[in-house]
């Protein structure tokens, strides 16, 4: 296992942004605020020893998923399976790191990165690889395999995460070592059609379960840290008309951290294709029928208390890797406008569990299937862009980290989204050769060039976003922090404590 332990801030002043870029108070047209934005380099380096920074194995990785630990006042940024796509050899890690927040304003600054963690298991790495590239790998074990998109932190400091491969719930140490793997439910695991797992591949191969790269994407505990609930990213490819894909019934899955086992699901539906496309102007830039279910999703889920949870779901446009490699094939295009980019707020009282129940071949509910009661909590593109929430240019592509971060003197506050950049990696198809992608801020200005080289005069690889909102405790409602364990008195401690009430129980009784 290797793990670093020195300390480095990430930001300075010869990179692109060397400190928050206050953007004001910001309103959203559903009463949250906008504090300020942080910009972190994309040639920002973690603490993993290395002989020379290479983006397969130190670039900084982040924010598949995000968590605040309001105890110990620490941050943790997920990374994912890496910048290969799942075919490049890569470590999946976590990075924990401090920020500055300002107790009156709410404004972040001084990101600086603390530690850096593999995930292990008996001494041997993770691996962001798909199952069947690893060695003596297959299509029905899941091995070392990792794409870890979900993040928690147990009272006792173990670690929480859900994984798109399998898809997966693990429980590490605070050291990142293996603990223990809970158990999916089976009508989650892919299977082909003779019954067969397949982890690696997509429809039509597999016929049940979840789509490819489509597992748990989101992760979170409940307050007492009874139970965990973690959301498939989109519906399962047989839960829609003709396959997931052009469904909106997303699964989420409760599950009882004591014996690992689930406990209930429920229907999480995304928000109606209309009224997504009904924001996008004209009809040129539309998503297609069957984008429901693929290009429009959940990135993260965060618990308010164990009834309520905030729910992060974004479609896959906006400034990132991905609109920049167009560029770079066809500078003359303008990448598709923004069109969902928002944070819910859900509450399960009412919800139906449907963990018997199969929503084969339809669209729609069935009679006396409540899904989660689901409002509009923030829209993200209006706040970051006001004047055009569409902007591709001032919106980051992934919003994939959802937190809330410290209480502020006032009683408010702070609710930090951080932005998944890919590492600014991408491959050509099915190719193992990967390019960094530079760019200036507004996207004017793209280069693909080899992995590593550098960029040119004028451009950074992508960054990463953090931003912060300042949010009321009305708003945020019947919140609840996570508890913090009390530790268990010592054989000592325990006598000694016996010993005092029986002092005081002679001095009560003379």
């Amino acid at each position: 296992m290797m793990k670093a332990k020195h300390w480095l801030s990430v930001l300075s002043c010869s990179v692109m942004v060397c400190a928050a870029s206050i953007t004001g108070y910001a309103t959203s047209a559903y009463g949250l605020t906008l504090t300020n934005t942080l910009t972190i380099p994309g040639e920002s380096t973690d603490l993993l020893p290395s002989a020379e920074n290479s983006a397969n194995v130190n670039r900084l990785g982040f924010f598949s998923d995000l968590y605040y630990d309001r105890y110990q006042n620490v941050y943790y940024g997920l990374s994912d399976r890496g910048p290969g796509g799942g075919v490049i050899d890569y470590n999946p890690r976590v990075e924990k790191f401090s920020l500055d927040v300002d107790s009156k304003t709410g404004a972040i600054a001084n990101f600086k990165l603390l530690d850096t963690i593999l995930f292990t298991k008996d001494g041997q790495n993770f691996n962001g690889l798909k199952p069947d590239l690893l060695p003596n790998g297959n299509k029905a074990s899941l091995g070392l395999s990792l794409d870890s998109e979900g993040f928690a932190v147990a009272s006792n400091g173990n670690f929480y995460v859900s994984d798109e491969y399998g898809p997966s719930v693990y429980e590490f140490s605070p050291t990142g070592s293996f603990i223990r793997a809970f158990a999916t439910p089976e009508n989650i695991i892919p299977k082909q059609s003779d019954g067969t797992i397949n982890y690696v591949d997509g429809r039509p191969t597999i016929t049940t379960g979840r789509q490819d790269n489509r597992g748990f994407e989101g992760l979170t505990l409940s307050p007492d840290g009874s139970k965990l609930y973690t959301l498939l990213q989109d519906p399962l490819v047989n839960e829609g008309s003709p396959d997931g894909r052009r469904g909106r019934n997303i699964r989420l899955v409760e599950f009882d951290t004591k014996t690992g086992k689930s406990t209930a699901q429920y229907i999480y539906q995304l928000e109606s294709l209309a009224d997504i496309n009904d924001r996008i102007p004209g009809t040129d830039d539309d998503f297609g029928a069957n984008s429901q279910g693929r290009n429009i999703g959940i990135s993260a889920i965060t618990a308010l208390n164990d009834k309520e949870f905030l729910v992060l779901e974004r479609d896959n446009r906006g400034f990132g890797v991905d609109a920049l490699l167009g560029l770079t094939e066809n500078p003359s295009t303008t990448p598709q406008p923004v069109a969902s980019k928002r944070v819910y707020k859900i509450n399960l009282t009412d919800a139906t569990d449907v963990s018997g129940i199969s929503l084969a071949n339809t669209n729609t509910l069935l009679g006396g299937i409540n899904p989660v009661n689901k409002s509009l909590f923030l829209d993200i593109a209006k706040a970051l862009s006001p004047d055009n929430p569409g902007d591709w240019t001032k919106i980051a592509e992934k919003m994939e980290g959802l937190a809330i971060g410290p209480q502020l003197k006032d009683g408010s506050y702070t609710l930090l989204i951080g932005t998944d950049n890919d590492y600014s990696v991408t491959q050509i198809g099915d190719q193992l050769t990967q390019y960094d992608i530079c760019s200036n801020n507004n996207g004017t200005s793209v280069s693909r060039l080899p992995i590593d080289k550098g960029c040119p005069t004028g451009q950074k690889l992508v960054p990463g976003y953090l931003y912060s909102f300042k949010v009321t405790a009305g708003e945020l409602g019947n919140f609840i922090p996570p508890s913090k364990k009390v530790p268990e008195p010592t054989a000592t401690v325990g006598i000694m404590l016996l010993g005092l009430s029986g002092f005081w129980l002679k001095r009560r009784i003379r």
